[in-house]
């Protein structure tokens, strides 16, 4: 097996793109073929992995990849009106959404002339996601790329005030659908130092939240005093199972501008700075709301960090690999 990718980093968060070379994916649509991916996928039950899922266990497992890996497969779109679709995945299987990868795919599709951009200017890529169409606007200066906005699906506030009881004491929980569902909890602080035990806590959380809503991550979020512009917090993400994201999260910052809207802590034409545990940054507003919903936009950078030819031999004895 010969698999090739083109690497980027969004914010500190890998995102691993497979432009071609795939086997088959079935489908007629990308919420379609994610949920063919994930019937195929290797699990106790049918212990035997599809073709494509082989590849995913390669890319996200050592020695090739590692535990916190994420990336995107390139499939065809819903119809000619976007430009790519996109199955996103991650050691655990395939997620919905993705803004983080969004960012990354909308920097991608013009560095490499999918998409026709000006020197100076802004190109709009359309993406088809599991969650739905979204857009990345590009903005290039002097024929770069300077940073990339996400337009998500619109989010949706689900529950508030959620109480949950855990080993470490009572918590409460906001939730809102931002493509994918996330609960966001507020904490005295965020930071390295404090990861271990916010990782622990996050798949304690989800656990007890997935009973009632298809729940994709945690959010635990510091207040940090307010910019001239807007609030401004510092986030980490735990998803999946206990996967860590080291962006400050581009569906999970769509689920925070909902929230703060819908408290009315943050106005229209206000901009939130989320900060991630590493330090980097994404800003993001609201520009409207649609049928109760709130219409978000999340803004970024997007870093190649190389091209890479991954291959797995017949004789080698870990196969896909593995992860610690």
């Amino acid at each position: 097996m010969i698999i090739e990718t083109v690497d980027y980093h969004t914010a500190g968060e890998p995102f691993r793109i497979v432009p071609a070379g795939l086997p088959p994916v079935a489908g007629d649509t990308v919420a379609e073929r994610r949920a063919i991916a994930l019937g195929a996928g290797g699990t106790p039950t049918n212990p035997r992995p599809s073709a494509l899922d082989t590849v995913r266990q390669l890319l996200t497992r050592e020695p090739r990849g590692h535990a916190g890996m994420y990336g995107g497969f390139l499939v065809p779109p819903d119809d000619s009106e976007a430009h790519l679709g996109v199955l996103f995945f991650h050691k655990d299987g395939y997620s919905t959404a993705c803004g983080h990868g969004t960012i990354a795919l909308g920097a991608w599709a013009v560095d490499s002339g999918l998409v026709a951009a000006p020197e100076d200017g802004r190109a709009h890529v359309r993406i088809d996601v599991p969650s739905g169409r979204v857009t990345a606007v590009v903005e290039r200066r002097g024929g770069r790329t300077a940073s990339v906005a996400f337009r998500n699906v619109p989010t949706r506030v689900l529950e508030r005030g959620r109480k949950i009881v855990t080993a470490s004491g009572a918590y409460e929980a906001d939730l809102a659908d931002s493509g994918a569902v996330y609960a966001s909890v507020r904490v005295p602080e965020v930071s390295l130092a404090t990861l271990p035990e916010l990782t622990a806590l996050g798949r304690e959380l989800r656990a007890e939240l997935l009973a009632d809503h298809d729940l994709y991550g945690v959010i635990f979020f510091q207040e940090l005093p307010d910019t001239p512009d807007g609030p401004a917090q510092r986030n980490v993400t735990v998803f999946a199972d206990g996967q860590i994201d080291r962006s400050p999260c581009g569906s999970g910052t769509s689920a925070r501008l909902a929230l703060l809207a819908d408290q009315g802590r943050l106005a229209t034409g206000q901009v939130l700075r989320h900060e991630s545990v590493i330090g980097s940054v994404f800003t993001g507003r609201v520009i409207g709301e649609r049928d109760g919903a709130w219409l978000t936009e999340v803004t970024g950078t997007a870093h190649r960090t190389g091209e890479h030819r991954f291959l797995l031999g017949e004789q080698d004895e870990l196969g896909t690999g593995f992860l610690l």
